[in-house]
């Protein structure tokens, strides 16, 4: 059986989120008891909370709903590309696979050499937009970052999201890639039905080819 790699954070009280957004909140609705057959639980959080898909629609006036996206670029052959160090990321970086013929349509950056589980950490490595017009131009259809945003948290327009949206290019945020060494897998990490919502959390994985 191919090896399968989680590569979501988990989701807990406490996960860090982006300024201002709603933090993860549990409580328990129905408690297996005397007199009670079920466990029930309730949820609050950020559609951006730990390893999510950015829909068009959060920063496009004319973009998507998650719930409306297309699936495709979701599941399939991917490339984790270790970028470790590297603060932003530009074409350079990506040279070795943007190049290579044999690289799949969709990139995975880590930068991190390990996720942050604990306080907000609002100085995160990010991803410019020529490079994610590099990574459109190659034909990829999604990019993946162990980061909470593609585009720095002080930025005043989100060029890089607005590069993605140019290209019809998917976006995946707030992977743990930790524990993965570089190389090509097949990733599954589909949103949720969201039919109204800017985003979703996924349980984002990595199979082994």
């Amino acid at each position: 059986m191919k090896r399968i790699r989680d590569i979501s954070p988990p989701l807990v009280p406490g996960i860090p989120v982006w300024p201002g957004d709603q933090a993860y909140r549990e409580v328990r609705t129905a408690t297996l008891g005397p007199g009670c057959p079920v466990n029930v639980s309730a949820v609050a959080m950020s559609t951006h909370t730990g390893a999510h898909v950015d829909a068009p629609f959060h920063f496009a006036e004319d973009g998507a709903t998650v719930g409306a996206v297309d699936l495709a670029p979701y599941l399939g052959p991917a490339r984790v590309v270790d970028l470790r160090g590297v603060r932003r990321v530009e074409p350079g970086h990506l040279a070795a696979a943007l190049g290579d013929p044999a690289c799949p349509p969709r990139l995975l950056l880590r930068t991190r050499e390990k996720a942050v589980a604990g306080p907000w950490d609002p100085d995160f490595p990010v991803v410019s937009a020529a490079a994610v017009e590099a990574i459109a131009q190659r034909g990829c259809i999604l990019v993946g970052v162990d980061t909470p945003s593609l585009d720095p948290e002080a930025a005043e327009s989100l060029d890089a999201h607005l590069a993605a949206h140019r290209h019809g290019l998917a976006i995946l945020e707030g992977l743990v890639l930790d524990q993965v060494p570089a190389g090509n897998y097949e990733l599954i990490a589909l949103p949720l039905k969201f039919m109204n919502l800017d985003a979703s959390p996924v349980r984002a994985v990595l199979r082994d080819l």
